[in-house]
């Protein structure tokens, strides 16, 4: 066994094999960018090397780079992660040519596999059904134009050398073509250093089930079950569980031997993910071969017991697979959802800052639930411009669906994240969609039921009166507590009420509170009552309450009348007033939102690619304005309307704020 290996990677998935080494007694090397040199990874580590500036082009997809930190530390074996290197066969072959062991396939079978047009001929070979699509290359896009009419619209334009959803556009048209193919082009650029661009039918009303495979070198393989991963936007998965609530075992069974036979047609030792697309009456079709560990793994551990980064290092060391697909079982159900540095508000468009407050819910594992956070961040650290947004992957396990979901529910409510824009909100909507909640999924699930983006939730009012009630109770508190400390100061101490109005989402709940030593009785003016136990005390952020015997957890911020209150994706101000307090601010006028419609505003810290107007143009709606990027992704920016460009304030190269002015407008 390796006595020390080194993680050519970053952010959570460095510090999770970490976990993984530490526990099998294997020291580790880390490497970091510029812009990473406090990052958890490098403190997690036995030790780190800096290996260049923070764009990924000049350190961690820098071959020779990674090669100098292996001679400096003397590291036995290079484990890739995800992304950067993982499935670059020039990296594997300059790790073999040092004498350096790759936890990960031969250099032979990321070849045929790591490569998406590659791996389609291979399996159209060996006859598994394939999506139609153009698998040679394109040279331009005028040639990407003519080869997505012969295919029919619409069409998907894939980077090559792609994963995580880097340089994939959807096209519908031949502009979206033409337009689409040089952002794929640059993206897959600026990501994997390989700008060749495939195209393929894109199939409607799809899901996205994944098979996990694992084989060693001595030609035995098994799969893992499956993972269902068509929650997702932009091509880029946001939430995915283990197993699918779609299939049924027979077609697992053969998906997993398809998958297998297709692992050992290219030789592969390692883990492994074998993509499908999967229709209504459960035909599926192959798409890749992600020859790396997933993003989304730890379901699949979570259901299995089996530790596949542990695998990977004692197949990379030339052992045997413990286990035979016999002895593969899978048990109960696991969710993941990933915390992105994106505002949901916004469009989901990247944030970038400093991490004020990151507490994410306690880690268990229990033998009824589990709750388990893949991280690589910490409280007061910096989130980049430079790299995927993902900064979290919290996962519960519980014996059935349902257990899961509501694990997975009280964990994003529990998980505090402050100074950035991020997605928990959206992530706690999807939870509690009637459609995710019946399985009814597929990859178009948030366009269709978002068209207009997220712009928060609007509470049920069953829950909205429970946290009416929860509000109630912990405003006595408050009121209980200043009524003592102005007591303390002399003056004299005041009387705590029982008779409130609450006001939340427009809502108006008129209550009464009798208190007693275990709780609280919140009586509605309809006579409906509602038990509230909780041990919370202002000041506390975060407060988790029994309501009628059910957790209900509360993010809690003090305001002048109330609080700010975030739970299951609402984020709301609830006033508490007495009752004459309440008739008094029924008439007060809302504060009108300010007039920025004259102005392209940033809507995200990145770097302006280029500009597509001048001064003086008239431009229509929907028109591209201009590009810009952040976090390896390109943003074009449109005309909202008509109009005629004033002024242009920024051009390509400059970096901008959230809300910075682009261009105006007459």
């Amino acid at each position: 066994m390796f006595e020390k290996i080194l993680i050519a990677n970053r952010g959570e998935i460095a510090c999770r094999v970490i976990k993984t080494a530490r526990r099998m007694g294997i020291a580790t090397v880390a490497v970091y960018s510029d812009a990473d040199r406090n990052a958890l990874h490098v403190s997690m580590a036995d030790e780190a090397v800096h290996i260049g500036p923070a764009p990924a082009s000049e350190s961690y997809i820098v071959i020779d780079r990674i090669l100098e930190a292996i001679r400096a530390t003397g590291a036995q074996a290079v484990h890739p992660g995800y992304g950067f290197l993982s499935e670059n066969p020039k990296f594997a072959q300059a790790l073999e040519a040092a004498g350096v062991a790759f936890i990960g396939p031969p250099k032979g079978a990321i070849e045929a596999m790591g490569d998406k047009i590659t791996s389609k001929k291979l399996a159209q070979e060996a006859g598994v059904s394939t999506v139609p699509g153009y698998m040679g290359l394109i040279a331009d896009a005028d040639e990407a134009v003519k080869i997505s009419g012969e295919i029919g619209y619409p069409v998907m334009l894939k980077a090559s050398a792609g994963g995580g959803g880097k340089g994939m556009r959807i096209a519908w048209n031949d502009d979206e073509a033409r337009e689409g193919f040089q952002s794929s082009k640059n993206e897959a650029a600026s990501s994997f250093g390989d700008d060749r661009i495939f195209i393929e039918k894109f199939v409607t009303q799809p899901r996205h089930i994944e098979i996990q495979v694992l084989c060693d070198a001595h030609g035995n393989g098994i799969y893992l079950g499956e993972r269902e991963c068509s929650i997702q936007r932009r091509n880029q998965k946001v939430i995915e569980e283990a197993p699918s609530p779609f299939l049924d075992a027979e077609t697992r069974k053969r998906m997993g031997e398809q998958a297998v036979a297709l692992a050992h047609a290219v030789g592969y030792a390692s883990a492994g993910t074998v993509e499908f697309i999967v229709d209504g009456a459960r035909n599926f079709y192959f798409l890749e071969m992600n020859t790396r560990l997933q993003v989304e793994h730890p379901v699949t551990e979570l259901i299995t017991g089996i530790d596949l980064v542990e695998q990977m290092i004692r197949v990379a060391a030339g052992e045997r697979l413990p286990i035979a697909q016999d002895d593969v079982k899978l048990k109960g159900w696991a969710m993941e959802s990933r915390l992105y540095a994106e505002d949901p508000y916004r469009g989901f468009l990247p944030s970038i800052g400093r991490l004020s407050r990151y507490r994410p819910p306690q880690e268990v594992a229990a033998a009824d639930h589990a709750v388990r956070n893949d991280t690589g961040v910490f409280e007061g650290g910096e989130i980049s411009m430079y790299y995927d947004p993902m900064i979290a992957k919290l996962c519960t396990w519980a014996p059935t669906r349902e257990e899961a979901i509501e694990g997975m529910r009280v964990a994003l409510d529990s998980f505090e994240v402050e100074g950035i824009g991020h997605n928990l909100p959206f992530l706690s909507a999807v939870m509690d969609h009637p459609k995710f909640v019946a399985g009814d999924i597929t990859t178009a699930f948030i366009a269709e039921e978002y068209p207009d983006g997220f712009d928060g939730v609007r509470l049920p009012g069953d829950a909205l009166r429970r946290v009416a009630a929860a509000v109630a109770a912990m405003h006595r508190v408050a009121e209980i507590r200043r009524a003592r400390i102005s007591g303390r100061m002399g003056n004299h101490e005041r009387k705590v009420g029982s008779d409130w109005v609450v006001v939340a989402q427009g809502e108006s709940f008129a209550l009464s509170i009798a208190a007693d030593r275990d709780g609280a009785t919140v009586t509605f003016a309809d006579g409906t009552t509602h038990r509230v136990a909780s041990a919370w005390t202002p000041g506390d952020s975060l407060a988790r309450l029994d309501i009628d015997g059910t957790t209900l957890v509360l993010k809690v911020e003090s305001r002048a009348t109330g609080f700010r209150i975030r739970t299951r994706g609402a984020d709301m101000n609830v006033a508490v007033y007495s009752p004459r307090h309440a008739e008094l601010a029924a008439l007060m006028p809302e504060k009108q939102a300010p007039d920025t419609t004259k102005f392209l505003l940033c809507p995200m810290p990145g770097l302006i690619v280029k500009v597509d107007v001048a001064e003086g143009e008239e431009v229509q709606e929907g028109q591209a304005l201009c590009t810009v990027e952040a976090m390896k992704m390109e943003n074009i920016l449109r005309a909202e309307r008509k109009a005629v460009v004033s002024r242009i304030n920024a051009g390509p190269g400059d970096s901008l704020a959230v809300d910075d002015i682009i261009m105006e407008f007459e």
